[in-house]
């Protein structure tokens, strides 16, 4: 009897007892030409956790009520939802890795159906102009999900030879669906494209052989749709959203230093379709464009300020003419590029986050954006950030502090400084709700993430400065950044801790052998010694245009930033871990340092995360990497 009046009870309790908050996710935002409809990759994912709901591509009005919800594929997920010129139809990729397939879906009204198939991987569709047919990015084949930062394939057997490399290329299939036709060759990977006006051709950006590797030196091409292709221009920089103007005279693309594909940033330049020297629209501007759209208006653009997120029309006739927007402490995401204009330059949808607001899909004139839903208006943040600003060097240097939800006079509080990866990328102001710095502010430590030289924000002057003094400027950016906000916050200097991951793996290396101010370290996916690295990763072109030169015609500098050289400074204990099968920064580097540390007799411990790649993805390795950061600072800084 009282078993069952305690099940009872229990279930009372339970039924009472509040839900656990769930933030609602908007990805892959796109807007329909006309505006009156947009489309997104919807789903859920619990506070304080890595879990999310089902995804599903939903279709909303401009008001952001829901009028569709699409779910073709239970083992799939999903990607690159585009809408056809009329705004009529929806298409959409959806990728099921357990049968190596990937499906182009097209929604019409309340249908979906399926237009054509690869044996392999396939992104990014987009409608010919003429919406007769519609193209996309595909893998036939695949050994890899595509992109350096997944994980890579085992290195056995013969290495280097025919038929051992992924080849990315454009394909297209008429809209009722049909044979796969392929525009590029077979011998080059694509990375982006577009089409052209007269739905006869593309132009993308392109290199022949290992498409995690060649992006660097990647050029500007035309692929006709009959297979023709040529060189449009081939610039010594890294090319990015190329952008065919409506009268199909031009091209834009986002050019600059940049050292990872994907992480866009650079000036907006223009070339003739048929060929020339690109010119730079932004030669100068102290900020760092980092998505594009040409729209009537001209060419729109998405950029980081400083540490702000703006929205800006560019002048295509050049010098450097600007228009803002919006700006603000914010983050912007979207499907195709951080804003999704309408063709008429008119409207945009974009979905914005803070520090101090959780995600919402906004819709209007790109300078009177409104917000159409409401999914999360309930959540509260609770650990506001604060835009920090302070000079080094002759620099303007700016970073992000965020402070735990309980701070009591009189008291002060440990530290973690957190340093981004690239180094070409860049901190914006973003809503959590769960991963390291949730976990980090939550267990009680202020966390500060500095935005120094080589970064984002204040144009490609401040972004290159760090070429061949990778942990020179930066790091004393870093330092300068703590320094300025211990003058601000009760931050105890005797604890303070550095982590980071890739690049910022790199310098968490670099500093715990160069400084013995930190009193903990966790270094992600490092790198050790830049010499054996060059040697031992996948994508070695990267390197190039930030030492200039190779490891082999320039040992020196490459030898001199290297951490291992200076590992009998080290004295910093040192928590460390990598993907087994990382690409972009092997396995092998994490091993020499921790090696190195074992023999400087300096606590460390080192975790390698089975069959992951650069990013750790898996949840649960996700909340086991999480739960070893915070245990690593909490036994050497006391939270």
């Amino acid at each position: 009897m009282s078993f069952v009046l305690s099940l009872v009870a229990a279930a009372a309790l339970q039924a009472a007892a509040p839900a656990t908050p769930s933030v609602h996710g908007y990805g892959a935002l796109t807007l329909a030409p006309g505006g009156k409809r947009l489309a997104a990759i919807e789903s859920a994912e619990t506070v304080g956790t890595a879990s999310d709901s089902r995804a599903a591509i939903v279709i909303r009005s401009a008001k952001g009520e829901i009028t569709g919800r699409f779910d073709p594929c239970q083992t799939c997920r999903y990607g690159g939802p585009a809408w056809s010129a009329d705004g009529q139809k929806l298409a959409f990729i959806g990728s099921d890795m357990r049968a190596g397939a990937a499906t182009l879906f097209v929604i019409e009204g309340d249908k979906v159906r399926a237009a054509a198939t690869v044996k392999g991987v396939a992104s990014t569709p987009r409608w010919a102009p003429n919406g007769q047919s519609i193209a996309m990015l595909a893998t036939v084949g695949a050994r890899k999900q595509t992109g350096a930062t997944q994980a890579g394939v085992r290195q056995v057997g013969e290495i280097g030879v025919a038929g051992a490399i992924d080849e990315q290329r454009i394909a297209f299939v008429p809209t009722a669906g049909g044979d796969v036709t392929f525009a590029s060759p077979d011998d080059t990977f694509v990375y982006e494209y577009d089409w052209t006006p007269d739905s006869k051709g593309f132009v993308g950006t392109a290199a022949k052989g290992d498409g995690d590797n060649n992006w660097w030196v990647a050029s500007l091409q035309a692929f006709g749709t009959d297979g023709a292709s040529r060189v449009i221009a081939a610039p010594k920089m890294q090319l990015n959203a190329p952008r065919v103007s409506p009268d199909g005279k031009s091209v834009a693309f986002i050019g600059g230093l940049m050292s990872d594909f994907g992480a866009v940033g650079g000036d907006v330049w223009t070339v003739p379709l048929a060929g020339g020297q690109p010119t730079n629209l932004t030669e100068g501007y102290k900020g760092t464009f980092t998505s594009l759209y040409w729209t009537a208006k001209g060419p729109m653009a998405s950029a980081i300020l400083g540490g702000d997120s703006a929205i800006a029309r560019i002048d295509p006739a050049g010098g450097a003419k600007v228009t803002l927007m919006a700006r603000g402490e914010v983050s912007y995401s979207a499907g195709d590029g951080r804003v999704s204009f309408d063709p008429s330059g008119k409207l945009a949808a974009t979905v914005v986050d803070s520090f101090a607001k959780a995600p919402q899909i906004l819709l209007g004139a790109p300078e009177a954006l409104k917000p159409i839903t409401h999914d999360n208006d309930a959540l509260t943040a609770n650990y506001i950030g604060k835009s920090v600003t302070w000079k080094n060097e002759g620099f303007d240097v700016q970073g992000w502090l965020q402070a735990p939800a309980k701070v009591e006079p009189g008291k002060t509080y440990p530290m973690v400084v957190i340093v981004h990866g690239g180094p070409s990328s860049a901190v914006t102001s973003r809503f959590g709700s769960s991963g390291t710095v949730y976990d980090l502010l939550k267990a009680g430590y202020y966390v500060f993430q500095p935005n120094p030289r080589g970064s984002f924000g204040q144009g490609e002057a401040f972004k290159t400065s760090n070429r061949r003094d990778f942990g020179g400027g930066d790091l004393r950016d870093i330092l300068a950044g703590v320094d300025a906000v211990e003058k601000i916050a009760p931050v105890d200097d005797k604890r303070l801790g550095v982590f980071g991951h890739s690049y910022g793996g790199y310098m968490t290396m670099w500093t715990v052998t160069h400084s013995q101010r930190f009193k903990a370290a966790v270094a992600g996916a490092g790198i050790a010694n830049w010499i054996s690295y060059y040697g031992q990763n996948g994508i070695d072109q990267w390197m190039v245009p930030f030492f200039g030169d190779t490891a082999y015609n320039d040992p020196a500098i490459y030898d001199k930033l290297s951490p291992i050289r200076t590992i009998k400074d080290a004295k910093t204990p040192t928590f460390i871990y990598v993907g087994e099968r990382d690409v972009e920064t092997p396995a092998a580097q994490s091993m020499e340092f921790w090696h190195g540390l074992k023999a400087m007799n300096v606590e460390t411990s080192l975790v390698i995360y089975q069959d992951e790649g650069h990013g750790i993805r898996r949840p649960e390795n996700r909340t086991d990497l999480t739960n070893r950061i915070v245990g690593w600072f909490n036994s050497h800084l006391g939270s």
